[in-house]
């Protein structure tokens, strides 16, 4: 029996999340999304790639959200994106209003599924949908640590002009502004980057990864970030699939660590074919630890809004 992932939202993330999950053979794609043809067009574009790229996996278009059918990860991509001026939490009215119209179609046709939700404000959309679904919460997450991690890994070795593949780093917290960068748990080749980078750099590097996705919408002017988002939506999709028992920074619904219970924030877990196996839990500095909690009081701030 082939494998089946339901990609809901065929704009940019959407379509080339889908892009990468089929071109890396990891399983086949239904692409969905209300817009009439659009996602039968783009999957009939890819599908015609398919011989030159060199992929078996298939992957189809629909406009009915039932066709989650049968899906072992549902990745909700859907919502609108930023503008410039605008932060994550502006787009809580429309999003949150998709995220309503969605859920409960996913969790009639695919009630086992794993969800990873993108839609921002992503901590707070991945909230809601948890309250809509009820799933078991190894199998809810949203991706956010994934991504601002990498921002983080890219800075930093772009500062170092060394390999990207020797860079490791760690971001907690909110998918926003309050998003917790750990300097001292970000490594290359295993070497700390504090004894490789003075403070002041580090410290710059840091408020860029927190300002990384407003930086991108300000340069792009009509959108948001989309290729290194739907690297990170497959890095986690292929984890689960492999059941690679991967350690990926992920937003994960909390129950007592860190303090924090009820909410979703960005902390570190083994992902594997259960999806969330384990919720690690470091030890922070008191510094580190009040950060996380600014980050987890803002996020508590924007669930209230939305109800």
């Amino acid at each position: 029996m082939r494998r089946k992932v339901a990609v809901i939202g065929a704009g940019f993330v959407g379509a080339t999340s889908a892009q990468r999950i089929v071109e890396r053979e990891l399983a086949d794609v239904t692409l969905i999304d209300v817009v009439e043809d659009m996602p039968q067009g783009k999957a009939l574009d890819l599908t015609e790639g398919a011989p030159l790229e060199g992929f078996d996996t298939r992957i189809t278009g629909s406009n009915e959200m039932a066709d989650v059918k049968g899906a072992e990860i549902v990745v909700m991509t859907a919502g609108v994106p930023r503008k410039p001026g605008m932060s994550r939490d502006d787009l809580l009215e429309v999003n949150s209003k998709i995220m309503n119209s969605v859920m409960g179609v996913v969790k009639e046709n695919a009630p086992d599924c794993i969800l990873i939700n993108v839609a921002n404000p992503l901590d707070v959309m991945t909230y809601l949908a948890d309250k809509m679904m009820g799933l078991p919460r190894e199998r809810i997450m949203g991706m956010a640590g994934v991504l601002d991690s990498s921002r983080l890994r890219s800075f930093i070795a772009m500062e170092l002009d060394c390999s990207m593949e020797d860079v490791q780093a760690m971001v907690l917290g909110g998918h926003g502004d309050t998003m917790v960068p750990l300097p001292r748990f970000s490594t290359v080749s295993g070497i700390p980057i504090p004894e490789l980078l003075p403070a002041d750099k580090i410290e710059a590097m840091t408020k860029r990864t927190q300002g990384a996705g407003g930086e991108i919408v300000k340069l792009l002017k009509t959108g948001s970030a989309f290729y290194s988002t739907a690297s990170a939506v497959t890095e986690m999709v292929e984890a689960i699939l492999k059941d690679k028992k991967r350690i990926l920074p992920v937003a994960a619904k909390l129950d007592g660590e860190y303090g924090l219970k009820g909410i979703f924030m960005g902390v570190p877990v083994k992902l594997g074919a259960k999806g969330i196996e384990q919720v690690i839990e470091l030890k922070l500095t008191d510094e580190e630890n009040a950060l996380l909690k600014k980050s987890a009081e803002h996020v508590e701030k924007v669930v209230a809004e939305l109800k």
